[in-house]
């Protein structure tokens, strides 16, 4: 997860000084990273919040936004069964971008379910504690974090990074290609319906590919 962190950190940072800049209480502003724990939807939410959306609204684009852990869930959900209940009942919240990318290609290679449940635990609990402090010290740091240091392009890095060693086979570099042309092309659709479209559409495209290659 080291790696990964080098972005996330500056995510979180960007994340804290948004929150600080706007109406809404840093106190609170620095609690979503506990209850939704999603970076983009975290950022939708505050700006929405500050923007004095209706609240169904800003649950809808929250929503929406992380629709994307539906798919890491099943993804996910044949290892887990190996897991003990409690451990597929709390662990669940810990369930992130870098975390997915990082134990499914684990999971790939192991067969022990302790190894596995830990090693996911560990990698998720890693960018959990690293993302509360850095929008925490984001939300403290407000306005003081230099524009000079230009941390906006640490979070692209972030998804290449999660995403290069996963293109092993074709399917998975169709359904690369596919999602990321979709991405760009949608990339205007409000409240991340871009985002949504994209990866599912790589999705259908990968098992495309995949039935294509039997």
């Amino acid at each position: 997860m080291a790696p990964l962190m080098v972005g996330v950190a500056p995510f979180g940072l960007i994340l804290g000084a948004t929150i600080a800049a706007t109406a809404i209480d840093d106190l609170l502003g620095w609690a979503t990273s506990f209850i939704i724990f999603g970076g983009a939807a975290q950022l939708a939410t505050v700006e929405l919040f500050d923007e004095a959306a209706p609240a169904l609204v800003i649950v809808a684009t929250g929503l929406v936004i992380n629709g994307r852990h539906a798919m890491y869930s099943a993804a996910l959900a044949a290892h887990f069964r190996e897991f003990p209940p409690r451990w597929r009942i709390l662990t669940p919240y810990l369930l992130t971008d870098d975390a997915f990318a990082v134990t499914i290609t684990r999971f790939g290679n192991a067969t022990d379910p302790t190894y596995k449940r830990y090693f996911y635990l560990a990698a998720s609990l890693t960018l959990w504690v690293v993302w509360q402090i850095t929008t925490g010290a984001g939300v403290v740091l407000g306005a003081r974090v230099p524009e000079a240091w230009n941390l906006d392009f640490a979070i692209p890095l972030v998804f290449i990074a999660l995403l290069v060693p996963a293109m092993r086979t074709r399917p998975a570099l169709v359904a690369a290609v596919v999602g990321a042309a979709l991405g760009v092309a949608a990339r205007d659709l409000t409240n991340g319906l871009g985002l949504v479209a994209a990866a599912l559409s790589g999705i259908a495209a990968g098992v495309a590919a995949e039935r294509w290659d039997r």
